[in-house]
């Protein structure tokens, strides 16, 4: 732990750095919260569990087509010109939707839908960045993974929380303004710095399927797209099991401990060196995901049910760690935006199919039927890995891979990593 502390502490040191880091996760916070805004606005302005769910899951799917769109935008012309004037969109969109409220139905929908689809891709964006502002050293290429990924869960741990808060003071939709609105400035902190203003992606060849071209790309996507899933109907199940223990506050506490448990389990992972290729060690992190989900469906007394949404998220930020370089190894050269992007697609797409499950399966058979999703959603996830090993064992062509293939093959052991999901 103290030699990861330290290789943490050196990146920092790096200029621009520490300033693109906070930025990028002052940025992500609207869309790192909206699925518990929307619900918890939903619910107050008197909408269903079903709506809640509808509502949220518009949202995801809009990320998950506006993602590698504004990705590939990214790409081919900077990050200025598509990052802030997104952020900007996005958050009026759902000022919109604070102010109108849920009187009528259409407007609600296109105003979560135009602001899912605006969402800018700084995840994505910050990753490109690190190899420029690390002078393309990649062994702090990948502690810089691990190390924005750590942070991450920092914001994923303290974001639900924030929203309750502003839910308790004023209200969900003042909760709605007030996060939007830090997230813009946290965009407008990125895109004015030297290195996203000059950033410029590597030459790519032309082709309509940009990263999707990769075949392990789209194996881990697969995979991915029901972690998503799973994420996506705890959300939804989650605010039903606060509501049956009569307190919106245990929801915070319950998402709080999610996003904890991932951040322990990611620093503990990101603390340490890893021998062989990541794509095989994925498999078995994704199995141990897996196994923390189905025990949530149980639905004990809260203490229990804190303690269990904690264990739960503790191999989400290995996983997703691991995911990180696996995306760096597949992906075509000159698409690592796109690239990263489809990543948050794939979660925005599952997440939207797991709200919209989850929504009826609580109404249908219980608070216990709707993390029963989530279950199933990781051992779905686990399946694909195991179903498709050979294909993900060969990696691509990335900007990267030369020097990680090389590591490979001289028995070199990689940085370990850790992340915040979302994805």
């Amino acid at each position: 732990m103290v030699a990861g502390a330290s290789r943490y502490a050196e990146i920092l040191k790096a200029p621009h750095a520490a300033r693109l880091l906070a930025g990028t996760l002052v940025g992500r916070l609207p869309n790192a919260t909206a699925h518990i805004a929307i619900v918890l606005f939903t619910r107050a302005e008197g909408g269903s569990y079903t709506l809640a769910g509808a509502l949220a899951a518009v949202y995801g799917l809009a990320t998950a087509v506006g993602q590698p769109l504004l990705g590939r935008l990214v790409d081919l012309y900077g990050q200025p010109r598509v990052q802030l004037p997104a952020a900007a969109v996005s958050a009026l969109a759902m000022a919109l939707l604070a102010a109108s409220g849920l009187a009528a139905l259409p407007a609600a929908y296109a105003a979560v839908a135009v602001a899912g689809l605006f969402t800018p891709p700084l995840e994505g964006g910050l990753r490109a960045l690190w190899p420029g502002v690390l002078g393309h050293r990649e062994d702090r290429v990948h502690t810089a993974y691990a190390m924005d990924a750590v942070a991450q869960e920092v914001m994923f741990t303290v974001g639900p929380l924030l929203v309750t808060l502003l839910v308790t003071l004023w209200s969900p939709a003042a909760a709605l303004l007030v996060i939007n609105a830090v997230g813009v400035a946290g965009a407008l902190s990125v895109v004015v710095s030297e290195p996203s203003r000059t950033w410029r992606s590597a030459p790519r060849e032309a082709h309509w399927l940009g990263a999707l071209r990769s075949p392990g790309l789209l194996v881990l996507l697969g995979s991915f797209f029901f972690v998503g899933l799973a994420l996506g109907s705890i959300t939804v199940a989650g605010v039903a099991y606060a509501d049956d223990h009569g307190s919106d506050a245990v929801y915070g506490w319950l998402m709080a401990a999610l996003g904890l448990g991932a951040l322990v389990g990611g620093a503990v992972y990101g603390a340490r060196q890893w021998a062989g290729a990541p794509e095989r060690r994925l498999r078995v992190i994704v199995g141990l995901l897996a196994l923390g989900y189905l025990p949530l469906a149980l639905t004990p007394g809260v203490p229990a049910m804190t303690a269990l949404a904690a264990v739960s998220g503790v191999f989400l930020a290995p996983a997703l760690a691991c995911a990180f370089i696996v995306v760096d190894r597949h992906a075509p050269r000159g698409t690592v935006t796109e690239a990263f992007s489809w990543v948050v697609t794939t979660f925005g797409v599952g997440a939207a199919a797991g709200t919209a499950a989850a929504g009826p399966a609580v109404e249908l058979g219980g608070t216990a039927t709707g993390f029963a999703v989530a279950g199933a959603g990781g051992i779905a996830a686990l399946l694909v890995l195991l179903a498709t090993g050979r294909v993900l064992a060969v990696p691509g062509h990335s900007e990267h891979i030369a020097s990680a293939d090389e590591n490979d093959r001289s028995g070199a052991v990689e940085p370990g990593f850790s992340s915040g999901h979302q994805a």
